[in-house]
């Protein structure tokens, strides 16, 4: 899966958790959580969103760099490259 692959999936399953914003136009460094109002129940969400949809593992302690677009799509791609 490439780069581009994966940050359209992150994109998507934000856009379902925070339907009102568009996740595509926040600065893909900027902490999701904060960019688009969402709590910790809705990132656990992602969390849970993204190991179903990409079948990877993400240990809890992991959390932190999936924080911003651009690290969730630098983790992603190295568990699916590897």
């Amino acid at each position: 899966m490439s780069d581009i692959e994966i940050r359209r999936t992150v994109i998507e399953i934000l856009g379902n958790i925070a339907p009102e914003s568009n996740p595509a136009l926040i600065d893909e460094k900027a902490d999701v959580r904060a960019a688009l109002d969402i709590d910790s129940m809705d990132f656990l969400n992602f969390m849970s969103t993204l190991h179903a949809r990409l079948a990877v593992n993400i240990p809890e302690a992991d959390y932190p760099k999936l924080s911003t677009i651009a690290g969730a799509v630098a983790y992603l791609g190295t568990k699916l490259r590897a």
